[in-house]
């Protein structure tokens, strides 16, 4: 009987006490959370509730295991040890990772909530996130290490592994140089400011929003949704166009090509009513001219303003579709005509007629 309740009491009770543990540690967490809202730590680091708990229950366990009296357990002890011991590691990266996690998002919550400047807010947020990711791969680089270590085998041949790391490193080096560089690349990016999460760029032609940053590539999110992925060692060795740099204020142009009898005048007048109706237009400059002229057609440009790249857009194509439809409806004499010659009058031949039948009457003449 005692047999049989041992294993009961030590798995029970392991299990009892993790549950009573994360319990406690969640309660404090709520609490201290409810008391201090404005800073938001406390909420993040509930989500390491679970990541704590298996921590706990494999400590237990792995301090326990052998006082269950088992035969089975006693026999395979040496493997149920080094099993336990490969579980706890990767649950102590697992809460740590969490931990660090909530650490950096909770200090961007705070600065992003502090901080005014939309630039700012997306730079702080590229190296967070940045940062995220290299925590996760140091932590999850020494827990494999700590595994790997816990083999007898690899304590053995440590030496050797050791005596050819220089060689190692040598050929890895140059196998993964692409990587490496890439690598090199994304801190250049996170920590140079040189594009940020939210950045409206033009790449290889194509506009789009800069919408995931890693270590080795980024994702450029484009106006028709499509995703495109790209190493981040392009955009350190080759010209974009960033339109988010240096503020996100932006002008743009709208060209129309009319005939030279446009009403321009009233077309000023009529631009003015139509931005006046826009939202998407900040109100700090607009401008219509001519810009060029051609033996048939003038080209006007209207020139407007706005608070960012999508808001352009929307004036832009406010400006052209309503001034098109005002000119079409009011003054359908300015849109681009074809001149054609006129036809001559009934009775009038032709020079080209009166010449073939010239030619056709010398030429019977001489045959004659």
């Amino acid at each position: 009987m005692d047999t049989a309740l041992r294993p009961l009491l030590v798995v029970g009770g392991a299990v009892l006490l993790t549950l009573l543990a994360g319990w406690a540690a969640d309660l404090l967490l709520r609490r201290t959370d409810a008391q201090h809202h404005e800073t938001p730590l406390w909420g993040l680091l509930r989500r390491c509730r679970p990541p704590l708990q298996a921590v706990l229950l494999t400590s237990v366990l792995r301090a326990t295991y052998r006082e269950t009296r088992w035969r089975t357990i006693e026999e395979h002890a040496a493997g149920i040890g080094q099993f336990l011991s490969l579980v706890l590691i990767g649950s102590g990266a697992w809460l740590v990772t969490r931990i660090a996690s909530a650490v950096v998002e909770s200090t961007f919550a705070r600065y992003a909530s502090t901080t005014r400047d939309p630039a700012r807010v997306r730079r702080v947020r590229t190296q967070v996130t940045l940062i995220t990711r290299i925590v996760t791969a140091v932590v999850a680089v020494v827990a494999v290490a700590a595994a790997l270590l816990t083999f007898p085998a690899l304590r053995t041949v440590g030496t050797s592994m050791l005596a050819s790391a220089g060689i190692i490193g040598i050929v890895a080096g140059i196998a993964a140089q692409s990587t490496l560089g890439n690598l090199f690349a994304g801190f250049q990016i996170a920590f140079g400011d040189m594009v940020r999460i939210g950045d409206t760029v033009v790449v290889d032609g194509e506009w789009g929003v800069i919408e995931e940053v890693t270590l080795t590539f980024l994702t450029v999110r484009t106006w028709d949704e499509r995703r495109i992925t790209m190493p981040v060692s392009y955009f350190t060795g080759r010209p974009f166009e960033n339109w988010s740099r240096g503020g996100a204020q932006m002008t743009g142009s709208v060209f129309f090509h009319l005939d030279h009898s446009a009403p321009l005048d009233a077309m000023r007048r009529r631009t003015e009513e139509i931005l006046t109706d826009c939202p998407a237009w900040d109100g700090r400059e607009w401008n219509l001219a001519v810009t060029d002229t051609t033996p048939s057609t003038i080209q006007v440009r209207a020139m407007v303003t706005a608070r960012d790249a999508d808001d352009l857009w929307t004036v832009r194509c406010a400006v052209r579709e309503q001034l098109v439809a005002w000119l079409v409806e009011k003054h359908p004499h300015a849109l681009p005509r074809i001149a054609t010659s006129i036809a001559a009058p009934d009775g009038f031949p032709s020079a080209l007629g009166e010449a073939r039948r010239d030619g056709g009457e010398s030429a019977r003449t001489g045959r004659g």
